[in-house]
């Protein structure tokens, strides 16, 4: 048995990286999966790849910031298998970057209403299902450059990823009487197609790894484990967390 046999999971932001890891494990561990993202033909191979090893899911594409796309993926998830018991809300972008001074007011309110707005229109609809059923897991994804920021150039992704931090205490304390866990993940540098072309280069990309007190960058695969744990039972007792996954980076900048 798996660590979410018979558990239902919803995974957004599931179309590369860690939420595609994820996706991968919560199948290969027992569990009904469904996946949104934008990119149609990614969430497609993704669902045959799932089926090929055993596993099942189906695929809802669209865009996070649309309320109506977060209440069709529970639908989907409802609809597909009765029920939602874990959501991991994944999806994400770096956003407008430069000096603040610079930054657009419609690149800066694209970041938050991707990052930010959105995993909470997705928490909303998943949370009232999971009601329902009597409980259930919430995850998102921050950064560690929402726990502690000091990197310039990055105002928006910043700030809409320590908003999530005080969404995941929040929504913790609202409802774990209703024995919902809410917890949130904090990855340092993580080898996904966005990193990659954030850094392009290889004095750059030495320097990154290099601020890692493990010095290397995370693979997408270690990452789902992390979130594995605060969806499975193994984190039974674990809710309002924000927890630096993050390889050593937030302790090790010098």
């Amino acid at each position: 048995m798996g660590r979410l046999q018979n558990k239902v999971a919803l995974v957004v932001g599931a179309s590369s990286g860690i939420g595609r890891e994820t996706a991968k494990l919560f199948a290969a561990e027992g569990a009904k999966v469904v996946i949104g993202a934008r990119r149609e033909d990614e969430l497609a191979r993704l669902v045959a790849e799932i089926r090929a090893a055993g596993g099942e899911a189906v695929s809802l594409a669209g865009d996070v910031r649309s309320e109506d796309y977060a209440k069709a993926l529970v639908a989907t998830a409802v609809e597909a298998y009765g029920r939602l018991d874990i959501a991991f809300n994944n999806a994400g972008t770096l956003g407008e970057a430069g000096p603040s001074t610079g930054v657009s007011a419609e690149g800066f309110s694209d970041a938050v209403a991707i990052n930010l707005t959105g995993s909470f229109l997705g928490a909303k609809h998943q949370i009232a299902q999971m009601l329902k059923n009597g409980g259930g897991s919430v995850i998102f994804t921050s950064t560690f450059v929402g726990y502690s920021s000091s990197f310039p150039g990055v105002a928006a992704y910043a700030a809409s990823k320590s908003g999530l931090i005080g969404l995941t205490q929040t929504l913790a304390a609202e409802f774990g009487p209703s024995n919902i866990r809410v917890n949130a993940i904090l990855p340092g540098a993580v080898d996904t197609d966005m990193y990659r072309e954030m850094n392009d280069n290889p004095e750059k990309t030495a320097f990154i790894t290099q601020l890692h007190a493990l010095k290397r960058v995370a693979k997408p695969e270690e990452l789902a484990r992390s979130v594995l744990y605060f969806a499975s039972d193994d984190s039974s007792f674990v809710s309002g967390t924000a927890s630096l996954i993050d390889g050593g980076l937030s302790i090790n900048r010098t």
